[in-house]
């Protein structure tokens, strides 16, 4: 019987070409969309599922509790000893440091070749609490040596040509010559972990004093503290056991700290520590299921509207002993070919864009992924419930048939199936492209306004180049005038880093004037030379600017520390003693507030202060002419400084834009799938309009005959169409609004959402919908009367 259904279907299918085509093409697109999504869906839940005991591993991190709580995914240095030490929660604890981009070099043909890495500084234990397999080691030997190191296969053959790297060397920035003492199999993509090179945390004790066992003050993001729990712990006891530590180490700070315990399984998809929001792995299904459901909503008009074509075939066949759910399950299967040569061809369509796919996600994603039980069991529940949802109710539809009123020809489009149905359908797809055209629409606004809008310093032809932190200030002051003689420069600062977009935020507590106790809230530490305002532009509104001195003892404040400290005036600032990093000092000069931080994140209070060995950068104006020369020319005046090292120049302007790096993703994201939206909807309204005509063409020759010309009927097609536009639109918008409004909640600073945007959204699909139709109207519209009324 089913193959006879096959059968049957596939030769009604052949009969039809056309409207096949226009089916399969739109489910083939939401096929193949949804089977990209479901590669991008698996690859994050996949995140750190390798390791061999995931359930039991935890990242303690930071609830500082101030005037806002802000979320660190680090702990004190001093942590992890107290926690190893005097508590027995746990089989192992072993903290980790992540730098990125620092010097490495390797002796090759006599030369030294240098390369910028990311590096991780692990505690030896770190290797028993996550699972990444040594291929092979030097004996006995660990990572509780200094200068020794883990690398991966890969980094082993990046760096020394060849796997077998064991007893090999390298120099790490200029200072340490590490020794390699154990391969690891390639780190999964999948990982917490990416980097390829493991130094043993001692190497980095002997010049980093911030990592001491005895440090409570504060907290780098650098620095990450694992712990594989005992079986069966309750989570809960340990965090309140903890509450204890920041009364015993820091009962004077007014940052009162929280500490937690993250599971593993949660720290790629929570986005207070930095991880992915789980919100757009909602988007993304979401998005996947709206394209399956406009090309399902096209079958199921195309398939209602055909049904009173193919009233007297259901006449016949119901006469012919037929029953309904022969009927029912006849135009089932006409469905599942559909879908079956639909998902073939979604499958092609997802492996020839998947590398486009990859470079807008900035992913490595393979289509070798999805042979596996995990994807054939997806694609058949895809098949299935889409089978079922576009053919169910054209067959029911269709088996209802009175075969009497089929064979005489009495029956109408209401007895098979109506029009209200289809315009129904057509109006919830018109819906969901205006959501998404919306969207669109608003996150590109948020984009540009975050991008372009006055950041209150200069970002215009400023390059950012990185300097060794341990510079001598004479060796430093010697590179600035070099620099500033340059033809084409016109300023030179010396600094921690810039003023927003910075990659080393420093928060510290902060003791105003003759008060007793620290503020409730955190200052932003800006180190810089005097030259910083006058190179960013930063506006000096009250005092003066610092003067240079061995020791912190003038400082610059922005308005906004000002308006958290509750004073009248910026003038109220002036003279004001200030404790920082418990240094005392005076305040000299009030500036202008700038945002340091991206749009999500209000203004901080900042300082700025000279403290020449923190410096890590500088920053350099330059002409916008000419700035091929300007720059090889700043390069070899900084490379005769710093010989050994990597020049590498990054201007100031690509830094912010990289700030909204996700948004803009977002934004090509909403771009993309609105558009195979709408052409999944077009191919629908085409094969409508081709019925439509159809059915109206001895309709049009006669309004020819009394009149009517091309623009008439072009009208009188649009017009239905446009009153469905119109109700779609009146749905659309307040769904729209309320998901844009919630994106822009998480914005301190933020666009307007104006009514336009819905009204451009509404007209955009009207053309759209204009366009698609135009083509069939005025083909009828421009033929001769005559042969459309002989039409039967």
């Amino acid at each position: 019987m089913f193959k006879n259904y096959i059968r049957i279907a596939w030769r009604n299918l052949i009969k039809r070409k056309v409207f096949t085509t226009i089916n399969i093409l739109g489910l083939a697109i939401g096929f193949g969309s949804s089977i990209l999504i479901y590669l991008f869906l698996t690859h994050h839940l996949s995140f750190d599922k390798f390791h061999e005991n995931s359930d039991r591993i935890y990242r303690m991190v930071t609830e500082s509790h101030q005037d806002q709580i802000g979320y660190n995914a680090s702990v004190p240095p001093a942590f992890a000893k107290v926690f190893r030490e005097e508590y027995h929660y746990a089989e192992k604890v072993a903290k980790m440091v992540n730098w990125d981009e620092v010097l490495v070099k390797v002796e090759a043909q006599g030369q030294n070749q240098p390369y910028k890495l990311g590096v991780a500084f692990v505690e030896p234990d770190f290797f028993d609490i996550m699972t990444f397999p040594l291929m092979d080691a030097a004996g006995n030997r660990s990572l509780e040596e200094p200068n020794t190191a883990y690398i991966t296969e890969k980094m082993a053959v990046k760096l020394f040509g060849t796997v077998n790297a064991l007893g090999k060397t390298f120099l790490y920035d200029n200072k340490e010559t590490i020794e390699v003492i154990g391969i690891l199999q390639n780190v999964p993509k999948t990982s917490l972990v990416t980097e390829g090179l493991f130094i043993s945390f001692k190497t980095l004790e002997k010049f980093n004093e911030f990592v001491s066992e005895e440090t409570w003050g504060g907290i780098s993001s650098d620095l990450q503290c694992f712990a594989l729990l005992h079986p069966n712990q309750n989570i809960a006891d340990i965090e309140n056991m903890l509450l204890e530590l920041p009364k015993k180490h820091r009962p004077k700070s007014k940052n009162k700290h929280v500490y937690k315990l993250q599971p593993l399984a949660d720290i790629h998809f929570n986005s207070k520590y930095g991880g992915v929001d789980p919100a757009l792995m909602w988007v993304f299904g979401v998005i996947g299921l709206f394209l399956i459901l406009i090309a399902c909503i096209n079958f199921i008009n195309i398939s209602t509207a055909q049904a009173f074509y193919r009233s007297k075939e259901i006449g016949v066949r119901k006469v012919l002993g037929s029953f309904r759910h022969h009927l029912f399950w006849q135009f089932l299967s006409e469905t599942f070919v559909i879908s079956l040569f639909a998902i073939g061809l979604g499958i092609l369509l997802a492996v020839l864009f998947l590398p486009s796919f990859n470079n807008l996600f900035e992913l490595e994603l393979s289509m070798n992924n999805l042979w596996n039980v995990q994807f054939f069991a997806f694609l058949s529940a895809v098949l299935v419930l889409v089978s079922f949802l576009s053919g169910s109710y054209p067959g029911i539809l269709m088996s209802r048939i009175v075969p009497v009123l089929a064979l005489k020809g009495k029956l109408n489009h209401n007895d098979t199936g109506g029009s209200t149905t289809r315009k129904v359908l057509v109006v919830a797809q018109f819906a969901i492209s205006i959501v998404l055209i919306a969207a669109t629409l608003i996150i590109s606004r948020q984009i540009d306004y975050a991008v372009n809008t006055n950041l209150g310093f200069d970002r215009e032809s400023i390059v950012m180049v990185d300097i060794p932190t341990d510079i001598e200030p004479v060796k430093l002051k010697s590179l600035k005038d070099q620099l500033s003689q340059i033809g084409g420069v016109n300023e030179v600062s010396a600094c921690l880093d810039s003023p927003g977009a910075s990659h080393s935020n420093w928060g510290t507590s902060i003791k105003f004037h003759n008060r007793p106790e620290d503020e409730e809230f955190s200052i932003q530490a800006k180190l810089a030379d005097k030259d910083y305002l006058k190179t960013f532009d930063i506006p000096l509104v009250a005092g003066r600017n610092f003067f240079e001195h061995d020791s912190i003892t003038e400082v610059l404040v922005n308005e906004k520390l000002g308006e958290k400290l509750g004073l009248a005036s910026s003038n109220d600032l002036l003279g004001k003693k200030i404790e920082v990093n418990s240094e005392r000092t005076t305040i000299v000069g009030v500036i202008a507030n700038f945002h340091d931080s991206d749009f999500t994140e209000d203004i901080s209070p900042v300082f700025i202060a000279y403290k020449p060995h923190w410096f890590s950068q500088i920053a350099i104006k330059i002409s916008a002419q000419n700035t091929k020369s300007i720059l090889d020319q700043i390069g070899e005046k900084w490379s005769n400084t710093f010989e050994g090292y990597i020049f590498e120049p990054h201007f100031m302007d690509e830094r912010v834009a990289e700030q909204y790096e996700a948004e803009q993703r977002y934004l090509s994201l909403s771009k993309v799938f609105s558009g195979l939206a709408i052409l999944i909807g077009c191919l629908g309204l085409y094969g409508l309009i081709l019925f439509f005509v159809g059915q109206r063409t001895k309709e049009i020759g006669i309004r020819k005959v009394l009149g009517s010309n091309v623009t008439n009927i072009l009208t009188l097609f649009s017009m239905d169409f446009f009153k469905l536009i119109l109700i779609a639109g009146v749905l659309a918008t307040p769904i729209a609004w309320y998901l844009m409004e919630q994106w822009l909640q998480g914005y301190a600073y933020r666009t307007q959402i104006h009514w336009w945007v819905f009204a451009l959204a509404i007209v955009s699909i009207m053309v759209i919908t204009l366009i698609t139709i135009s083509y069939q109207t005025l083909k009828v519209a421009l033929a001769s009367p005559v042969k459309s009324l002989r039409t039967e």
